[in-house]
């Protein structure tokens, strides 16, 4: 059976920094990398707005990505 082992975890934080001529917002991100694998989807959450209330721009989006080894 195969095994999934997660190698890698990073945060997102996507911001809407203004509007393009067609008035369409414009984002921009900041990945911050070596998040705490076992850190909970509440405690990203928790993190992510802390670091939004220090930023000038408005947060748009929040993801979590996670990078996993295939073990046969």
């Amino acid at each position: 059976m195969a095994q999934a082992i997660i190698t890698d975890s990073k945060l997102r934080l996507v911001f809407e920094t203004g509007l393009n001529e067609q008035g369409k917002p414009i984002h921009k991100s900041k990945t911050y990398s070596s998040v705490k694998q076992s850190a909970t989807a509440d405690q990203l959450f928790s993190v992510g707005q802390a670091i939004s209330g220090l930023c000038s721009y408005p947060l748009a989006e929040m993801n979590r990505n996670d990078s996993f080894e295939i073990l046969g």
